[in-house]
């Protein structure tokens, strides 16, 4: 079979060769041969077969259309779903409460990062550049980096390592010390006008945001060990209801789901950071560590995700700003922006986890159809 896939003057040589070599096996006394110098044969490689292309769609799949009104009708309290396809022929945009406000919580990191990656981009900040953090700028709830503050008074980390804890491991302080760098929430508000992102909100930082919801102010001594949760538990239920109603109904840091995906969608293309910056980001989102039964669970063998999550405070027994969002890419490299949001329900984290699973099984189980 193999000589089948050469020339005959292949052949030739190759039976040449094939001699010589025999020759050489047999003992003589005559001095031997000059070696031979050994020409490479080309071997004809058979053709591969090209990709199939990816079927145009301008519409969704209807079958999916349906299958993700199912999944948000059986899911308790307020949900935003959307998928945007982003290329192979068509885009388009599916969902349940695209245009309602949803509190994104740590989903907004990701505006962080990308202010952080423009003024690069604009040579204003470096990547290296070395950026401090004190006792007096730890914030709350996931801050990893606060154990080296505790210890040594400070940490002092390059903006390309807070970057990437603050949006793999959604460091509070990291992405907090990110924000005054670029000039706080004026900054981020900023890149959403000159983007034309449409409905997405920047509150005040962690710190203050949070305080808010739980229907307290803020107090530097919250950031220690578990001071916060200490003093949350003794405000009076009723006004941490009032408290948390109130951002609800009105979140400071909230997004639209359609607005979320539409930003997702222009990251991906290249339409908002220089090529460079946009593999960055793409990378950190890529190494996200929470959040892996979420989305990512639901993708078959084959498929990618880069995201971010988000997670709110809970006021039993209310859960609030349970998300995750990203970019999905299929095995033939088409690409869909996905956002799944929970404002409020009373679902476990299990039940929660399987609703967003569904949605992205329902995307792979009807792409290209």
């Amino acid at each position: 079979m193999y000589l089948e896939n050469v020339t005959v003057s292949a052949r030739h040589m190759i039976a040449m060769m094939l001699a010589l070599t025999l020759s050489a096996c047999v003992t003589t006394t005559k001095p031997p041969a000059k070696p031979v110098k050994r020409v490479p044969v080309a071997v004809i490689q058979p053709a591969t077969k090209p990709p199939v292309p990816v079927p145009a769609q301008t519409a969704p799949p209807t079958a999916m259309v349906a299958q993700l009104d199912e999944i948000w009708r059986a899911f308790p309290g307020k949900t935003g779903i959307a998928i945007r396809r982003i290329d192979g022929g068509g885009e388009w945009t599916v969902g349940k409460r695209l245009t309602d406000w949803f509190p994104q919580q740590s989903v907004s990191k990701l505006l962080v990062a990308m202010v952080v990656l423009d003024q690069v981009d604009q040579g204003k900040i470096t990547l290296d550049q070395p950026v401090t953090i004190r006792r007096e700028d730890l914030t709350l709830f996931n801050q990893p980096i606060r154990n080296r503050v505790v210890v040594d008074g400070e940490a002092t980390e390059p903006v390309r390592v807070l970057m990437d804890i603050a949006i793999t491991d959604s460091d509070c302080t990291a992405n907090d010390a990110l924000l005054r760098l670029v000039g706080g929430p004026e900054a981020i508000r900023a890149f959403i006008t000159k983007n034309n992102l449409g409905n997405l909100r920047f509150g005040e930082g962690e710190r203050k945001m949070q305080s808010s919801i739980a229907g307290l102010a803020w107090r530097q001594e919250y950031s220690i060990g578990n001071n916060f949760f200490a003093a949350r538990s003794a405000v009076p239920y009723a006004q941490r209801k009032v408290a948390m109603d109130r951002y609800l109904a009105d979140p400071y840091d909230g997004a639209t789901p359609d607005a979320l995906v539409s930003a997702l969608a222009r990251l991906a293309k290249g339409e908002l950071l220089s090529p460079k910056s946009t593999r960055v980001l793409l990378d950190v989102m890529g190494r996200v560590n929470s959040g892996p039964n979420r989305l990512k669970a639901g993708l078959p063998a084959g498929w990618r995700l880069v995201h971010k999550t988000g997670t709110g405070q809970i006021l039993a027994p209310i859960a609030t700003g349970y998300n995750d969002v990203g970019i999905a890419t299929a095995p033939d490299g088409t690409r869909y922006a996905v956002a799944v949001m929970i404002a409020n329900t009373t679902a476990g984290v299990p039940q929660r986890m399987e609703m967003m699973q569904a949605v992205t099984r329902s995307l792979a189980l009807y792409h290209a159809k």
